[in-house]
């Protein structure tokens, strides 16, 4: 057995369970109120993504984009991405502090993910096909949105399920899963080049940012 998947291993086993975290005053209040700021945050989105869709921006000269043929793989983007989720929530039920990190990452991604947007103004690539994702898309409201370009979030939220995972092969299955969803929504045009290169360096920021607001939690 590798020194790492020990290591892992005793982390697990050491690491509180549920009823012992939620003793904790700090971890109650940053589990719950990591929550609400999502909860505020999903609510305003549809009428941010409303305002941006109304703006003019720019179409970008994306040579990556023009190399590779257009096709729609929309359920292999929503099998990778949400087959990360399950797993995430799995362990989310023996590691609380999976959850804190996660909500607290997932909080600030998505606070840096409207400045970002409202920072570029950008059209769609040219050739998008429309991502069917009925879960992801609910939250966007009726219409489909195709002017949230910078960065893209389908492959910075896979990303940071896969920074806040613990196990070592978790990790990796989900870094395979934020692969394939980069290269998705490349391929569907839904996103710029740029916008999948940049997801991982924000969803790893964010996730580093989350570890200093959450790493006194449980004492």
């Amino acid at each position: 057995m590798s020194e790492t998947l020990k290591k892992t291993l005793v982390e697990e086993t050491e690491s509180p369970r549920w009823r012992d975290a939620w003793q904790h005053r700090r971890f109650r209040w940053l589990a719950i109120g990591g929550l609400l700021i999502c909860a505020f945050l999903l609510s305003i989105w549809p009428w941010y993504l409303a305002r941006i869709e109304a703006r003019q921006g720019v179409v970008l000269n994306d040579v990556v984009l023009r190399m590779i043929p257009a096709r729609d793989v929309s359920l292999l983007v929503f099998i990778s991405l949400w087959g990360a989720a399950l797993l995430l929530i799995y362990r989310v039920q023996r590691h609380p502090m999976i959850y804190l990190n996660f909500i607290w990452s997932y909080a600030l991604l998505f606070i840096t993910r409207i400045i970002s947007i409202g920072l570029t103004p950008l059209e769609p690539p040219v050739g998008l096909i429309e991502l069917r994702d009925p879960l992801s898309n609910y939250f966007y409201g009726a219409k489909f949105i195709t002017k949230d370009l910078f960065f893209s979030g389908h492959t910075a939220s896979i990303c940071l399920m896969a920074f806040c995972l613990v196990r070592p092969l978790d990790r990796w299955l989900v870094f395979v899963g934020t692969f394939i969803v980069g290269c998705g929504v490349l391929i569907q045009r839904v996103h710029y080049t740029a916008d999948v290169v940049a997801a991982p360096f924000f969803a790893y920021a964010t996730y580093w940012l989350a570890q200093r607001i959450t790493r006194n939690a449980l004492r």
